[in-house]
């Protein structure tokens, strides 16, 4: 569903390290915003003066200028204050993480982003929302997990003694010059994945890889690649409103960070919950 974005009152939010890492992009957006709107800009120095900005935005629709961790803040501020279904957001991508905004369709260029603010539509994109009140705009990903040194399997096996021993020695014999060892490579996770309450793999079966990612009309694609032995395995797919996954300390990556340990986290597709300025097709 889209409508058409209104440009009378602009609340431009200048991310501070969008300041720092491009200003050349950071004022050519200023310059196209002022042109076309009655703009007012903010530069706040923190995530709390980010906040306080926002909040106080009154009628004027905001326009976040900077990567994909100031849309992400100002996603993230609207949904925990229960404000993103009256709020059309609108955002200039300026900064190195680019890859959420690319996935949502926001134009790149700091002149055709800016122009899309102006003259762009309102559409309603749909959002997952975990058990924490976390919000994932774009693709969320559970990789493998990477091996534990013996040091630290000893540790978890009850033997601290043995991570002191082996440290005690190294102190004591003369260190002689070694290659430095490539990391080991990750192993598999044991993750039960459950979409709508029905269960996708369960923690018998190890896992390379999980991905979820918001779909059409409401429902999300959730991924399993399960563990090749011998042929390639083929990849499980399913669609669902829920999505929960359970397993031993995992980590997930989503959008422009990395979150976890966890045993258990729950996602749920909220609907048309936020409304991005995009260009009209």
């Amino acid at each position: 569903m889209a409508t058409s974005a209104t440009s009378d009152q602009l609340l431009v939010v200048i991310d501070p390290v969008a300041r720092r890492t491009d200003g050349e992009s950071v004022r050519i957006a200023k310059d196209v915003l002022s042109a076309g709107a009655t703009t007012k800009v903010c530069m706040p120095e923190g995530p709390d003066e980010f906040a306080r900005v926002l909040a106080r935005r009154g009628a004027r629709r905001p326009v976040v200028v900077g990567d994909d961790r100031a849309l992400l803040r100002a996603v993230s501020l609207l949904h925990r204050q229960r404000e993103l279904a009256g709020c059309a957001l609108s955002f200039v991508p300026v900064g190195g993480a680019l890859s959420v905004a690319r996935s949502l369709g926001v134009p790149t260029g700091a002149v055709a982003a800016a122009r899309t603010v102006l003259d762009g539509v309102e559409r309603r994109l749909d959002l997952l929302v975990d058990d924490s009140d976390g919000v994932v705009l774009g693709a969320l990903r559970i990789p493998a997990v990477a091996p534990q040194p013996p040091e630290m399997e000893a540790e978890a096996a009850g033997r601290p003694w043995l991570r002191t021993c082996q440290t005690l020695v190294r102190t004591l014999v003369p260190a002689r010059p070694t290659r430095e060892p490539a990391p080991p490579a990750p192993g598999p996770s044991r993750l039960r994945v459950e979409v709508d309450g029905v269960t996708l793999v369960d923690l018998g079966q190890p896992v390379e890889a999980v991905s979820v990612t918001p779909g059409a009309a409401g429902l999300a694609e959730v991924e399993v690649q399960p563990v090749s032995v011998g042929a390639e395995a083929s990849l499980l797919r399913a669609s669902g409103r829920t999505v929960t996954v359970t397993g031993a300390d995992f980590r997930y990556r989503a959008d422009a960070g990395v979150a976890g340990p966890v045993r258990r986290r729950t996602w749920t597709v909220w609907e048309g919950a936020l409304g991005l300025t995009l260009p009209g097709r």
